[in-house]
């Protein structure tokens, strides 16, 4: 499985990591019930792929990090990088953030 990542900020107490499942890139998620539209952008997210091998630990270290994609989120959680009671959904596809202060 690869992964579409983007480093926001880099070198800066700004920095964000954004990582999506690659399959769902460019994609609108659309859910009327509460009423979001999130778009998976190629702006947000890049265009680099990685394997999980290679992102994992940029995850871990992340200040900030925004994950979309059922696969991405599922091991992240097994990973225990993230809570699995912090994962929305959003039209069937798991989101997660990660925030350190």
């Amino acid at each position: 499985m690869a992964f579409t990542a983007k480093i926001h900020g880099k070198d800066t107490s700004r920095e964000i990591i954004a990582a999506c499942d690659s399959e769902i890139l460019g994609k609108t998620l659309v859910d009327k019930e509460r009423e979001i539209e999130f778009t998976v952008s190629k702006d947000f997210y890049g265009s680099e792929t990685f394997e999980w091998e290679e992102i994992s630990e940029s995850i871990g270290n992340g200040r900030n990090v925004n994950l979309i994609g059922n696969e991405i989120v599922e091991l992240a959680i097994k990973n225990n990088l993230v809570d699995p009671k912090s994962v929305i959904e959003i039209d069937g596809v798991k989101h997660a953030q990660i925030y350190s202060l």
